[in-house]
């Protein structure tokens, strides 16, 4: 009895040791949200992951801000201890890599397809598989109620296909903050430990996911929900694809017309099902040409006319207007077609049309997007222009664009085509057409309104021709540009009615067109191009926001490049793309190798200005957000300007006040080196009380510094820097020097050095010290750049922000960013109401749903009220007391580098601007155009 009774008693105090044990080991476990590396580019081509990882990547990269994490680790989990012993580390093993096999980097320069090669690991079907059959359906017919319930059915079944317990998740996948599990005892140490963790807790990450979803996710949601026309469908609407369209489209027009074209489609009347062919060949022509550089240098008797179509857009009119001068000469022609939604280009192609007659911009303008259809419309348009124009006797079309440079001279391109005037140079894909017609999607309905190509559904390819594509910019000769707009027989008038609803229609129409006609026998298998393919980077889907497909885009050229335009392998006489903003000096050698290089001491060489805003654009151009940061820096200039009277408080020459909105900004770089704003801007000068124009250059400050010695376990770390628009391609933010509001989505970046395999904690702290988000980077040894958009519910809170990269928990690197505080709200000085909402942090001061404060003493940051109850008061600021608490944290991370004057000024000590070198004012010859010389040229 006794021995039992003693027994259980010991039983008892072991469960009770047990049970305590496994208690402080959970706490001990319990973790920062763990994420893997993102965008270290170095794991082969975008589309050398499965379907599955593409998907599972989707849904995990959408709810995390829409990245994608490439060369991702299984989550790593770790916090240090609570209690007590908070201030010690537990070094938990690293996470388990990814098997993914690497693939080869394939550079194909003169092939630009705008889709992945390997098509079929991309998925396109963000709204579902294909060729499912499809019950539900919304139209005429069909009540309010049923409408409404099919299309949340169908967004449910979206959803429940991005979330499916069912498939297995690649390892690269990426859960949103707060929807991780927590770790249980040792498991975490396990290798399948992950994945048991998601299919255990799977239904509360598709709940919580729909809880972080931002504000335009959830209208976006309820869109699905509300789809109104002016007139009824004509047709039942079906398929998840034309039912999404509908709800995602902007514009009732928009909704009208989609829903017309599928009923027309629907019923056969869109779509021709069979077309003539008229090539006496078999299979595909390719006419053999022959380069050679040393006979191109002969000029020809009988010299062909060129017709350059220049299709721009944006706001690069130096960079423009230096390949204008590149290319420029009197014999040629130049059409310029400026996208409907760049005024401020337009205006300076305007002005340069004016000095030459054989120059002339497009009466009319298209806004054009990437893979749309409109783009084949404009090309159409702007031949028969050109075609029309008696006056201009021209021999071959070619199309450029403001990212194209020349890599031979004029003389050699005129006595290439001159041998080979009757021939048509094109580049085809060069791969079996089933594939190619997969991969472009050319066996789907597309349809473009609201600047945006919706996907509707499947179709046929017609009959009777073989259909063809590669790259959409070509050298056509006149005789086929003719064919192409007055023939009206069946194969160009059936091919332009197929086209006009078909995704990235310029790169494909021209080639079917060409392949199936009589001229079929003058295809050259080449457009004369290289192109700076880097798929890996380039196959970003960075156009899903404009166009339901996933695509890819070239690479702008570097130095390191420039060996390539030295090939004479095959004849090539231009290359894509060049970024004056991204790399100039790629330029400078490329301009020097062609037409000998500047004379030494030339002004501005190594300096590149960029216009971001123009007065005639109007502040409605500006958000809010700009607009504060533009004004608050033309006051840092006239502190500057005061600053340089030495504290004469009499002398008020240099003295300003203020006037008016700014009259132009432009970005400043200097050796490819971002070197801040200018502003110009109005000023009353307080002495005379005239009004002056004055242009102030403002330069960030070095927000970046290492705050404690790597030690050698940890020397990776190159930079980091917070901005917004994360040009995972170029890896750069296009949000140059990081001007952000209490809106804007912000982007983490870090640059690494190739080395060991480490893992940082990353933590955001706002300007009250609280703790935003924490999350940890696995860096695999090859990685170069990682980047994460943390989930913040907005508004964030004004101030200087601080981020911190912790390694084992210690402080190695820390950047300081600012979210400014708007004194303008829809481009009107901000009233009190306004700036309450938009500056008092978010509700609950709770930036996610969970609370990072207990980790405020791990990581020795001070919890103040003080700071809290100042943040409350500056909330409430208008007026000039806005002004003065906006400048000082402008001033904190910015600098007024110099001032200048743009006209006469009362203040002795200040320049004329055109003296000044980095005044946008300054002589910049590169991009300066005169008059043609004698032998035609201004190059």
């Amino acid at each position: 009895m006794v021995g039992g009774l003693c027994a259980r008693r010991l039983a008892r105090r072991s469960r009770s040791a047990l049970i305590a044990a496994l208690t402080v080991l959970l706490v001990q476990t319990l973790i920062v949200w763990n994420f893997s590396s993102l965008d270290s580019g170095e794991d082969g081509e975008n589309g050398g992951s499965s379907v599955r990882e593409k998907r599972d990547r989707g849904a995990g990269g959408k709810a995390a801000g829409g990245d994608y994490f490439q060369h991702g680790i299984r989550q790593r989990q770790h916090l240090p201890p609570l209690g007590k012993r908070a201030s010690r580390h537990i070094q938990q093993p690293d996470g388990y890599y990814s098997h993914r096999p690497k693939e080869k980097n394939k550079v194909d320069s003169n092939n630009e397809n705008s889709v992945p090669k390997d098509f079929e690991n991309i998925d396109n079907s963000n709204f579902g598989a294909r060729s499912q059959p499809q019950r539900q359906s919304v139209g005429a017919g069909s009540s309010k109620q049923q409408r409404e319930h099919l299309q949340e059915k169908a967004y449910s079944q979206r959803a429940w296909r991005e979330n499916s317990p069912g498939r297995e998740r690649s390892s690269n996948e990426v859960l949103p903050l707060g929807h991780q599990p927590l770790a249980l005892g040792n498991n975490a140490s396990h290798p399948d430990f992950p994945r048991q963790q998601e299919r255990a807790s799977w239904a509360q990450q598709t709940q919580s996911q729909h809880r972080h979803q931002h504000p335009h996710r959830r209208q976006a949601t309820a869109a699905l929900l509300e789809v109104s026309y002016d007139q009824p469908p004509k047709c039942e609407i079906s398929g998840k694809e034309a039912i999404s369209a509908l709800a995602r489209a902007k514009s009732k027009e928009c909704r009208q017309q989609i829903a017309e074209v599928f009923c027309r489609h629907k019923e056969g009347q869109l779509m021709p099902e069979k077309v003539t062919r008229y090539c006496p060949l078999e299979g595909k022509a390719n006419a053999n040409v022959q380069w050679d550089e040393d006979s191109a240098e002969s000029f020809p008797a009988k010299p062909v006319r060129i017709a350059f179509v220049l299709a721009i857009h944006g706001r690069a009119s130096r960079q423009f207007q230096r390949l204008f001068k590149a290319i420029y000469h009197t014999s040629h022609y130049y059409y310029i077609h400026v996208d409907q939604r760049s005024n401020y280009l337009h205006r300076q192609v305007q002005a340069l049309a004016a000095l030459y007659p054989n120059v002339r911009v497009t009466p009319w303008r298209m806004a054009t997007i990437w893979g749309g259809a409109s783009l084949l419309t404009m090309y159409l348009r702007s031949m028969a222009d050109l075609l029309a124009m008696r006056d201009w006797s021209w021999d071959f079309f070619i199309n450029l664009s403001a990212a194209d440079y020349p890599i031979r001279t004029n003389n050699q391109l005129v006595a290439f085509l001159s041998k080979y005037r009757k021939m048509n140079f094109i580049k085809s894909h060069g791969r079996d057409n089933a594939r190619f017609i997969r991969k472009q999607g050319l066996d789907r309905l597309f349809f473009e309104c609201d600047t945006h190509m919706w996907r509707l559904g499947d179709r046929k390819i017609p009959e009777g021709v073989s259909v063809d594509g590669g790259s959409d910019w070509f050298l056509l000769n006149r005789v086929f540009v003719d064919y192409v707009i007055s023939s009206q027989d069946d194969l160009v008038a059936n091919m332009k009615r197929f086209y006009a609803y078909t995704l990235l229609p310029a790169e494909s129409f021209f080639h079917t067109v060409l392949e199936n006609s009589a001229h079929c026998e003058s295809m050259v298998d080449n457009n004369l191009r290289i192109t700076n393919w880097n798929r890996k980077l380039g196959c970003k889907c960075q156009y899903k926001h404009i166009v339901d497909w996933c695509g890819c885009s070239p690479n702008d050229f570097k130095p390191v490049d420039f060996h390539r335009f030295q090939q004479t392998v095959r004849p090539t006489f231009f290359a894509r793309k060049f970024e004056a903003s991204v790399n100039q000096e790629i330029v400078n050698q490329l301009d020097s190798y062609l037409y000998g290089p500047f004379p030494k001491g030339t002004p501005g060489l190594s300096s590149y200005w960029e216009n971001v805003y123009d007065e005639p654009d109007g502040v409605a151009s500006l958000s809010d957000t700009r607009l504060t940061y533009y004004h608050s820096f033309s006051r840092l200039g006239l502190a500057r300007a005061a600053a340089s009277l030495q504290g004469n408080p009499k002398d008020h020459s240099c003295r300003y006040f203020p006037m008016g909105h700014p009259v132009s900004v432009h970005l400043y770089f200097k050796s490819d080196q971002f070197q801040g704003y200018l502003v110009k801007h109005h000023a009353t000068n307080l002495a005379t009380s005239k009004l002056e124009t004055l242009e102030t250059w403002v330069s960030p400050k070095n927000n970046f510094k290492v705050t404690s010695t790597p030690s050698s376990t940890f020397s990776r770390l190159q930079f980091a820097a917070i901005g917004a628009d994360w040009d995972a391609k170029e890896r750069m933010f296009r949000n140059f020097g990081g001007l952000l509001g209490p809106t804007d989505e912000t982007v983490g970046m870090q640059k690494w050095t190739k080395g060991a395999n480490v893992t940082v904690t990353v933590v955001w702290i706002d300007p009250t010290n609280v703790i935003a988000a924490t999350y940890d980077i696995l860096i695999d040894a090859n990685a170069e750049f990682t980047h994460y958009r943390p989930p913040l519910n907005q508004p964030l809170r004004p101030g200087v922000w601080s981020v911190r990269v912790l390694y084992h928990w210690s402080p190695v690197a820390e950047m300081r960013f600012l979210i400014a505080p708007l004194t303008y709200s829809r481009h009107q000085p901000i009233r009190q109401d306004d700036a309450l909402k938009l500056h008092n942090g978010p509700a609950k001061n709770s930036y996610m749903e969970q609370s990072f404060h207990g980790l405020n003493p791990v990581l020795n940051i001070p919890v103040s009220l003080g700071y809290v109850e100042q943040s409350k008061r500056n909330a409430a600021l208008t007026g000039q007391q806005l002004e003065h608490w906006v400048d000082g944290l402008v001033g904190e991370l910015w600098e007024a580098a110099d001032i200048c004057a743009v006209g006469p000024t009362a203040c002795p000590v200040m320049q004329a601007c055109p003296k000044n070198p980095w005044s946008s004012l300054s002589p910049d010859p590169k991009s300066h155009l005169g008059p043609p010389r004698a032998d035609g040229r201004v190059r």
